[in-house]
């Protein structure tokens, strides 16, 4: 007899104990996230986090319980990622953007300080863009230029994922492909590809990758994000809502990310006098993981200025 998969939500973490996981149905489907009240004294804005592509909430593993000490702090699964529902639906930094967007309104009920990582920066960026009421501080870190496969993939992955392509159109080898993939020791492969920091690859990073894939709907979702990757209309002009930004925005990026490179970052910058640019030595792209002690000083800093 097959047993249910494994969720994230339900294994024990210093996510767990330092906070409360819930779910919250949104246009009928579930989406899991993390909340923690905070210290409760309004000083600054409560903060949402939003994850990169294939990742989940439990990979803000080292800053939720950190930045929680001073603000209210909650953190979302994209609808298709980690404990959320494996929707049977075309996906889109919109359609991202429209759930972050009702999140804040019906959940968390005030404006936020919206932070965003890779694909999450994308999402984070369009939800302000459309809602900017909602948004009263905007941290990105790391932003793809455009809907490309830069941001997703890193090394040896890259060719995996363009074979993925040639399989979307057939569900039960996609399900093969995540038998392979799910292993620990073709993961950890994969993590250090985009990880500078190697120690940071433990087992209960490798369990973040591991166990969404095994969720009920996991393979057909692939095939509808593979092809919502190469639609035109994936996401709007990054250039343009960068260049009509409005509050303040924080853009971090690690000088050794081997994923999306820094030589992006002045050009995006420049767009907009709402940018203040970091470059974060000796950090690749998952900078907020491999460096959390300075991620979390660096975005206590921004929250209170």
């Amino acid at each position: 007899m097959l047993q249910p998969p494994t969720l994230l939500s339900s294994l024990s973490s210093s996510l767990s104990a330092a906070g409360y996981q819930r779910f919250w149905y949104w246009r009928g489907w579930r989406i899991r996230y993390w909340f923690n009240p905070g210290p409760g004294d309004g000083l600054v804005p409560p903060v949402l986090l939003i994850h990169g592509f294939g990742a989940n909430l439990n990979q803000w593993r080292h800053n939720l319980p950190a930045l929680s000490r001073v603000a209210p702090v909650y953190a979302i699964d994209l609808l298709g990622f980690g404990d959320s529902e494996k929707a049977a639906t075309l996906y889109g930094a919109e359609l991202w953007a429209a759930q972050v967007s009702d999140f804040i309104q019906q959940v968390i009920g005030q404006p936020v300080a919206l932070v965003g990582h890779s694909l999450g920066a994308l999402v984070a960026l369009t939800a302000t863009h459309n809602h900017p009421n909602w948004v009263r501080q905007l941290a990105l870190i790391t932003l793809p230029l455009e809907a490309n496969r830069e941001d997703l993939v890193a090394g040896w992955v890259a060719t995996l994922a363009l074979r993925v392509e040639s399989l979307v159109a057939n569900p039960l080898l996609m399900r093969s492909l995540f038998a392979l993939v799910r292993r620990p020791s073709i993961l950890r492969r994969a993590l250090a590809g985009i990880y500078t920091v190697a120690e940071r690859v433990d087992d209960d990073l490798v369990n973040v990758f591991a166990l969404p894939p095994g969720d009920r709907g996991a393979a057909r979702t692939l095939c509808y994000l593979v092809r919502s990757r190469t639609d035109a209309g994936f996401s709007p002009s990054v250039k343009d809502m960068v260049a009509t930004l409005a509050i303040p925005t924080l853009l971090l990026w690690g000088d050794q990310d081997r994923v999306i490179p820094v030589a992006l970052a002045p050009g995006l910058a420049a767009l907009s006098q709402q940018i203040d640019l970091e470059v974060v030595p000796n950090a690749g792209h998952c900078l907020y993981d491999e460096l959390d002690a300075d991620f979390n000083q660096r975005i206590l800093a921004w929250l209170r200025g």
